[in-house]
């Protein structure tokens, strides 16, 4: 008799156990929830001849940073696959190996043909989808209508009851301005796998999106409490309800959440997520006029510096260069912004020219020099989005033009971005700005 995924699909294992860990070890890995390490393994103890088990290993390593781990766990998966796997196995390994390899361009397509074949692949399926996938990381200016498109073209091959697909389906149409259709379909995924640290993510966003801060931070601190800190998000999540007291006014809340679960050093969250949420909620506890704690700057740039000593990543290096001008580190910065734009002199830095001046904005803003920032800043606003991430992530940058906006007495400009905001997200923290400029 065949061996099943989750989804139906067959699966080349010769052993019912190795069958079960997997699915068991997909679920976790899909819901970023713990243990999907531990029942990985036990699917390739099980049989180590069975491909699948160490890709999603591999994928798992990928997601976590862990990238000397990735390419060793993606080698043994294409060298085990090219004896003892199906036409689906093979390229289900070596579309992951290209994602690994960081060959991005390559994975993309590669994940777009194979989605077409076998669209309930779920494991190759989510790799252009979400914040950080090869939609959000192409530099393509689009990418949130992309990820639509795509749940839309395949969404009749999987169940209404899909709590993995109405997740991502739910996120990106939130994203992408559909808010209460995204709302709507991440709920439903949530409710029916609450164990799940990415459906509440999901949720969180398109509360986020609404103006229900409040709405979120309540739901965060139900559950939270459930979700151990080896979880890959338990950080990030935390980092939402951090924002939502921020933007209310509550800074001792917002202080307090940061301290316990945020901070790079009490998270084992992904280090992308500790460097750029870090900076992010520093870079507003500031920007909003209230005083950063000593040491809080110093030791997120520290971690920082470690954890991504090039530059290269065209959503973490604004972030590095927010970090680095917080600590005065002018050289730094210029350093960085011109090794970028060697990158997009070369044709490797996809997300172009707004990466580097990004940086320079940072810098120009840190140093209160609000018409130069606005002059970086304001001619590029339509091409952050090529930097990747989420709608919440990126509006800091905004954040930064607006302000910059206000502080050099371009009043009419600020009014006409707050109008923008308005239609799209409401907030108490645009209304107070609103007021200041009113006055």
């Amino acid at each position: 008799m065949a061996r099943l995924d989750r989804r139906g699909l067959p699966l080349s294992t010769t052993s019912d156990l190795a069958a079960e860990h997997y699915r068991e070890g997909v679920d976790l890995l899909l819901s970023a929830w713990p243990g999907a390490d531990a029942a990985l393994d036990a699917a390739i103890a099980a049989d180590p001849d069975f491909a699948l088990a160490p890709a999603a290993r591999a994928r798992l390593h990928a997601i976590r940073g862990e990238m000397d781990a990735a390419r060793a766990r993606i080698a043994a998966a294409t060298g085990i696959v090219a004896r003892h796997g199906t036409e689906r196995e093979r390229s289900h390994v070596a579309t992951l190996a290209l994602a690994i390899q960081g060959r991005s361009p390559e994975a993309l397509r590669a994940a777009l043909a194979h989605a077409e074949a076998w669209p309930r692949d779920v494991l190759i399926l989510g790799l252009p989808l979400g914040a950080f996938g090869l939609f959000a990381f192409s530099g393509m200016a689009d990418h949130d209508q992309a990820r639509v498109d795509l749940c839309e073209r395949h969404a009749g091959h999987f169940p209404d009851d899909d709590w993995w697909f109405l997740t991502y389906r739910g996120w990106s149409h939130a994203e992408n301005g559909a808010v209460a259709q995204g709302r709507a379909l991440a709920e439903r995924g949530f409710a029916l796998r609450r164990e799940n640290a990415n459906g509440v993510h999901a949720v969180s966003h398109a509360l986020y999106e609404a103006g229900a801060g409040e709405e979120a931070e309540r739901l965060i601190a139900g559950w939270l409490p459930g979700y151990g800190r080896s979880g890959p998000l338990h950080g990030h999540i935390a980092w939402h309800a951090a924002l939502g007291a921020l933007e209310r006014g509550d800074t001792e809340r917002a202080l307090a959440i940061y301290g316990e679960h945020v901070q790079p050093s009490v998270s084992a969250g992904m280090p992308i997520n500790l460097v750029t949420d870090s900076a992010s909620f520093l870079w507003r506890l500031q920007a909003y006029g209230h005083a950063v704690p000593q040491g809080l700057w110093q030791a997120a740039a520290s971690y920082a510096a470690a954890a991504f000593p090039k530059a290269g990543s065209a959503f973490v290096d604004p972030h590095m260069a927010i970090l680095q001008a917080a600590g005065a580190d002018h050289d730094g910065v210029e350093r960085r912004a011109a090794a970028l734009e060697a990158l997009v002199e070369a044709g490797t830095m996809a997300a172009g020219p707004v990466v580097p001046a990004l940086c320079r904005g940072a810098l120009a803003f840190a140093n209160g020099n609000h018409a130069g920032c606005a002059r970086i800043l304001e001619p590029l606003a339509g091409e952050v989005v090529r930097i990747g991430g989420s709608g919440a992530q990126r509006e800091m940058f905004e954040d930064m033009l607006l302000l910059a906006l206000m502080r050099s007495g371009e009043a009419a400009k600020a009014r006409a971005l707050l109008d923008r905001r308005l239609h799209r997200r409401p907030s108490p923290r645009d209304a107070a700005w609103r007021a200041r400029l009113a006055a």
